[in-house]
């Protein structure tokens, strides 16, 4: 008897692990955004000129993936952690119609980069994942796609 309950119970822990796999592998979501990067302020901290240390805070406005319409804001900050390799560590949040989305990830001055996403509000409440980060100039304006991809 004892041997058939266990059988019975680790049946039922496979398949109910076996359906929390199949519902978090279709619960996977990718939202792109465009942030317009135009309040952008850098606060020289320490050592004068661009040093470790320097703060830069934003909050912009975001758009939707064909960059045609504002969904969103954003707000966070920057810490300068290496002129000479153009890195910055990043902690900020984007502010969606159906919740919020925070992440934390390194920027670059002249490559791509990919961070965590740390949490949410809302419709993002247990986010988890990834943003890829890629910043570019359009015209006069600093722009970067946001490429939540939320597990």
């Amino acid at each position: 008897m004892r041997k058939k309950l266990v059988l019975i119970v680790a049946g039922l822990l496979v398949a109910g692990a076996a359906t929390l796999v199949a519902s978090t592998a279709s619960a996977a979501t990718t939202i792109t955004v465009v942030e317009h990067a135009t309040t952008d302020k850098v606060a020289d901290v320490g050592k004068k000129g661009d040093s470790p240390g320097d703060l830069l805070t934003f909050h912009n406005k975001v758009y939707d993936g064909t960059d045609t319409t504002v969904v969103g804001n954003d707000q966070g900050y920057c810490t300068r952690i290496s002129p000479n390799q153009g890195s910055w560590e990043c902690i900020y949040t984007t502010f969606l119609k159906d919740g919020s989305i925070t992440v934390e990830t390194p920027f670059y001055d002249a490559k791509d980069s990919v961070g965590a996403i740390t949490g949410g509000t809302g419709a993002y409440a247990s986010a988890s994942g990834t943003i890829d980060l890629h910043c570019f100039v359009d015209g006069d304006i600093g722009k970067c796609d946001f490429v939540f991809n939320i597990a």
